[in-house]
């Protein structure tokens, strides 16, 4: 079962009265009769903590059949659309959350409905080799929790997923910039690894992307952009196998001394094109 942040609000169950009046525990979940609103939402309760979220769901949707103008309506639209998400019916889920958020922009629950809304993009991120639209919508969607409510509990989660899906998106990048480089389509290639450099730079891809482009400059005659890219990497990234195997390109095959990367050949390639960097990248 996944775990979300789910408000304390829509997990409490409705006090109960006149329980005789109920029916029988042992009576059909799939047949509806006219019930308290109060045992509508609290079956619903009880059948999406036993991990039954299809009925949960056909009782949420209940209690605003019967119960249009209750409070506990409300609430049941939102949970109704979260079971959604925990059957892996993601589409399904954001329209329902889009729905609550039209319908109850001010609502104390509405923050929540932002956040399934992003988690399920989110859930349907695919692999680096197929199209990323999904991902981009739910890098939007998460931005917009933290923009809109940066200091709750759902902001900091969806952070977290903000950082994930641009290493996402990074390595997009970079699977699309490796296809260029071995078609020996240098210009696109370069384009998409620098793009890496400059747009994802907290990402995991960043020292690849520097070896990489040492590569290609290599390849075309560029001896200088070749310098800074490497002289970057060994200044940002000592310790990595990127830093060794671009030290090997640029000194003719020799691994570095040490991993520090502080002084020798990388050293002095940092101190001279610290001022010229920012013209290359």
């Amino acid at each position: 079962m996944r775990r979300l942040f789910l408000p304390v609000l829509l997990v409490l169950p409705l006090a109960l009265a006149g329980c005789s009046s109920l029916g029988s525990k042992d009576e059909d979940p799939n047949v509806y009769v006219d019930a308290p609103v109060e045992k509508l939402y609290n079956d619903a309760m009880d059948a999406m903590l036993a991990e039954k979220y299809e009925a949960a769901g056909r009782q949420f949707d209940e209690v605003e059949r019967q119960h249009p103008y209750s409070v506990w309506a409300t609430k049941a639209q939102l949970m109704s659309g979260y079971t959604m998400y925990l059957r892996d019916r993601f589409d399904d889920a954001i329209i329902a959350m889009e729905r609550y958020i039209q319908l109850h922009p001010s609502s104390r629950d509405t923050p929540y409905a932002y956040y399934i809304k992003a988690i399920s993009y989110y859930a349907q991120i695919a692999d680096v080799t197929r199209d990323q639209s999904l991902t981009e919508k739910a890098m939007d969607a998460l931005n917009e929790v933290v923009r809109r409510y940066p200091d709750t509990s759902y902001a900091r989660d969806a952070r977290v997923k903000i950082d994930l899906t641009r290493d996402h998106m990074a390595g997009k990048e970079m699977e699309i910039g490796r296809f260029y480089l071995r078609t020996e389509q240098y210009t696109a290639a370069i384009n998409r690894f620098r793009r890496v450099v400059d747009q994802y730079q907290t990402t995991t891809h960043v020292p690849e992307a520097l070896l990489r482009l040492t590569e290609i400059y290599l390849a075309l005659g560029l001896k200088e952009e070749a310098q800074a890219a490497a002289a970057v990497l060994g200044h940002n990234y000592p310790g990595s196998e990127w830093y060794a195997e671009s030290y090997g390109l640029m000194t003719g095959g020799k691994r570095p001394l040490s991993n520090t990367g502080g002084r020798g050949w990388f050293g002095r390639q940092v101190d001279t094109v610290t001022n010229s960097v920012t013209n290359i990248f």
